[in-house]
C-alpha cells in the first residue's frame, strides 16, 4: 500500500486532485451530452475511471474517464440500437481488453502508426465541433459530420428567424461566452493560477449569468439521485451483443480505447519523472472499469491526456489524486445535483467546441512531414476519410494507407541498365529490395534491352528479391532466345536473396 500511496498526499496530491475534478465535471457531462447519453452516464463513467481504474492502473499520474475519442462512436451506436445496446457493447470491450492484457498485449498497441492516431483525433475533433455547433444553439445534431456541417447554416437561419424548432440565439451566446473565456484565460491567466482551469471559470460564469437574468435556455438534466441513472442491462441485452454488428463495435471500442489510452500513457511519462507505465496492467485496468461501466450502463473510458496533463501540471505526486478526484465527483454529484441542473448545456457545447479544436490541430502535419510526406498523407487520410464516412471506416484506411506507404518504403530499387563499350553486352544493376511493386519498372528496363544482348545480372547490392520479380526475371529468361538475347546469372545467389530465405553458409 504504501508503494501506491506514498507521502505527499496531503500537500501535491491533494491539490492535484480538485483540479483535475474541476477539470474532469464538465468534460464527464459534456461528453455525455455529444454521445447522445444522459450526462449521469458521463458521471458514472469518471467515477469509475478515477476510484476503481486509479486503483490498479499501470500508469498512475494517467487519468481515466469518458473521452471525446469515443463519443462518436458511443452516439452511432446509441442512434441505431438504443442506449440498452451500448452497456452489453462496453462490457464486451471491456473483456477484451483484460484478455489483451493479461496475455501481455499491451506493447502491441503501441505499434498503431502516430500518424494514423493523429488522424483519428483530428477527425474525431471535426466530428464533435460539427455536432456540437448544432447543440450550441440548442438545437439536435444530426447523424453524420458531413450532414452536421450542411445542417448548420439552416438551423442558424431558423434561429435568427426565430422559427418553431429552430435554435435559440441565446443559447449560441452562452455557447460563444463559453469559447471567449476559455481562449482569454488560456492566453492571459496569471502563472500562480495556471492550475485554474478556464472551463470552470466558464461554466461558473455562464451559469451565473444565466440563473441572474433567468436566461431561457436548456439546462443540463441531472437526477436528485445518481443511482437512479443506473440502468443495468437485462438478458436479452446480452442476447443482443452476439449480432455481428454489435461484435464488430465492442472489437472497435476495445481497439480505439485501447490505443488512445496506451498512447496517451505514453505521452504522460514524458511529462513527469515517477514510475513508468506498466502498459498490460494498463490495458488490464482500463478492461475492468470498463466492465464495471458497461454494467451499470455507463459510457466507455480510456486514458484521457487533458485530464492526466492537468493532473501532472498540478504537482500530483502519486494514483491517489486520481482516486480523489473520482471520490470529490462522486461526493458533488450525491449532494449537489441542484448545482449541476444549474448548468446550461449550451456552455458544455462550448467547451467540447474548444476540445475539438485543440484536437484537430492540423499544425501537426508539419511535424508529421518531418519523418517523410508519406506520413502526413496518411494523417490527412485517416482524418478526411473519418469526417466522411465514419470512424471504423476511416481507421481502417488510415492503416491501409500506413501499411502501403511502409511497403513503398521497404520496396526501395535502383534499376540500372548500362551498356558495354563491347557490342552485344550489357549489365543490369539491382539495388535494394526487388518486390512486386517494382515489376513494372523492371519489365520497362527490360524491354529496353536491345536485340542480340548478353544480359548481366549484377547482385551485390541487391538485398532480397521476391517471387513476383523472380518470375519476371526467368519469363524474359526463357524468352530471351528468341531475340537473341540471354541472362547471364547466378540462379543460385539470386534465389537465396528470395525473401525469408538464409544465405547458405
Amino acid at each position: 500500500m504504501r508503494a501506491y500511496f506514498s507521502n505527499g498526499f496531503f500537500g501535491r496530491d491533494l491539490l492535484g486532485s480538485v483540479v483535475v475534478f474541476l477539470v474532469a465535471l464538465p468534460l464527464c457531462m459534456g461528453i455525455a451530452i455529444a454521445s447522445g447519453m444522459p450526462p449521469a452516464t458521463g458521471l458514472i463513467t469518471g467515477i469509475i475511471g478515477g476510484v476503481v481504474v486509479g486503483i490498479f492502473a499501470g500508469s498512475p499520474m494517467q487519468v481515466s474517464g469518458p473521452a471525446a475519442g469515443l463519443a462518436v462512436l458511443v452516439f452511432e451506436l446509441v442512434r441505431e440500437h438504443g442506449m440498452a445496446a451500448l452497456g452489453p457493447v462496453v462490457l464486451l470491450a471491456g473483456v477484451i481488453q483484460i484478455v489483451a492484457g493479461l496475455c501481455r498485449a499491451g506493447v502491441w498497441f503501441r505499434m498503431t502508426s502516430p500518424a494514423v492516431i493523429a488522424g483519428m483525433l483530428s477527425g474525431i475533433g471535426i466530428l464533435i465541433v460539427a455536432s456540437q455547433l448544432h447543440v450550441l444553439i440548442d438545437a439536435m445534431p444530426k447523424a453524420r459530420g458531413l450532414e452536421n456541417f450542411a445542417a448548420w447554416p439552416p438551423a442558424m437561419m431558423n434561429a435568427i428567424r426565430g422559427l418553431e424548432g429552430g435554435g435559440n440565439l441565446a443559447a449560441l451566446g452562452v455557447g460563444v461566452g463559453t469559447i471567449a473565456i476559455m481562449l482569454a484565460w488560456e492566453k492571459l491567466r496569471p502563472a500562480k493560477l495556471r492550475f485554474v482551469p478556464g472551463a470552470l471559470l466558464a461554466v461558473v460564469a455562464l451559469t451565473a449569468i444565466v440563473q441572474f437574468f433567468a436566461v431561457d435556455v436548456n439546462k443540463v438534466d441531472v437526477p436528485s439521485n445518481l443511482f437512479a441513472a443506473i440502468s443495468l442491462p437485462g438478458l436479452s441485452d446480452f442476447a443482443n451483443v452476439l449480432q455481428p454488428s454489435m461484435l464488430i463495435a465492442a472489437a472497435t471500442f476495445a481497439f480505439i480505447a485501447s490505443a488512445e489510452t496506451l498512447l496517451s500513457a505514453a505521452a504522460v511519462d514524458r511529462m513527469h519523472d515517477g514510475p513508468r507505465t506498466k502498459y498490460d496492467r494498463e490495458l488490464t485496468a482500463q478492461g475492468v472499469g470498463n466492465v464495471l461501466c458497461g454494467f451499470l450502463g455507463a459510457l466507455p473510458m480510456t486514458g484521457v491526456i487533458v485530464r492526466s496533463a492537468a493532473n501532472v501540471q498540478a504537482g500530483s505526486a502519486t494514483r491517489m489524486a486520481t482516486i480523489l478526484h473520482g471520490a470529490w465527483m462522486l461526493v458533488f454529484a450525491l449532494l449537489l445535483p441542484w448545482l449541476l441542473r444549474m448548468t446550461p448545456v449550451a456552455c458544455l457545447a462550448g467547451i467540447l467546441v474548444f476540445t475539438g479544436m485543440k484536437m484537430i490541430n492540423l499544425k501537426q502535419m508539419k511535424s508529421l512531414a518531418a519523418y517523410g510526406k508519406g506520413t502526413a498523407v496518411v494523417y490527412l487520410a485517416t482524418t478526411l476519410a473519418i469526417v466522411a464516412t465514419d470512424l471504423l471506416t476511416g481507421v481502417i484506411i488510415g492503416f491501409a494507407a500506413s501499411l502501403f506507404r511502409l511497403a513503398l518504403l521497404s520496396s526501395k530499387l535502383k534499376i540500372g541498365l548500362d551498356h558495354h563499350d563491347e557490342p552485344g553486352n550489357a549489365s543490369l544493376h539491382l539495388e535494394g529490395s526487388a518486390t512486386f511493386l517494382k515489376v513494372p519498372s523492371m519489365a520497362r528496363t527490360l524491354e529496353q534491352v536491345p536485340p542480340n544482348t548478353s544480359l548481366k545480372l549484377v547482385l551485390d547490392r541487391l538485398h532480397h528479391v521476391d517471387q513476383a520479380c523472380l518470375e519476371l526475371l526467368r519469363d524474359w529468361s526463357r524468352s530471351a532466345s528468341s531475340r537473341g538475347c540471354e541472362l547471364v546469372v547466378d540462379w543460385d545467389e539470386l534465389n537465396r536473396k528470395v525473401e525469408g530465405q538464409k544465405k547458405a553458409a
